[in-house]
């Protein structure tokens, strides 16, 4: 049964750090484009970073760059969202999502497999 799952959310102060995971199940990771989304209530969702197989490619959301860097670690078969220099405007529940294709996209419809989320606030 392939699952998708993320951890490492929380409540963290402005300025403050967060490293989400996203490990598996089922399935080998590396070879799978694997993104990551933040959804707000009433906003849609939208892709936040995103990491090619084999590590040829990342994407990140214009908001995020030189804040956020997405990285995986195949020996753990985990992907990894660290998160610094946080601000209000990230809270969200974040989800990781992988594509067995192996090229990001921004369109979440294009991932196979998502996880349950785990939510970030970021607040004084």
């Amino acid at each position: 049964q392939v699952q998708l799952v993320e951890s490492g959310g929380g409540l963290v102060q402005p300025g403050g750090s967060l490293r989400l995971s996203c490990s598996a199940s089922g399935f080998t990771l590396d070879y799978s484009a694997i993104g990551w989304f933040r959804q707000v209530p009433g906003k849609e969702r939208e892709g936040v970073s995103c990491i090619s197989s084999s590590d040829a490619n990342t994407y990140y959301l214009n908001s995020v760059k030189g804040r956020f860097t997405i990285f995986r670690d195949n020996a753990k078969n985990t992907v990894y969202l660290q998160m610094n220099s946080l601000k209000p405007e990230d809270t969200a529940v974040y989800y990781c999502a992988a594509r067995r294709l192996g090229y990001c996209s921004e369109n979440g419809f294009r991932y196979e497999y998502w996880g349950q989320g785990t939510q970030v606030t970021v607040s004084s």
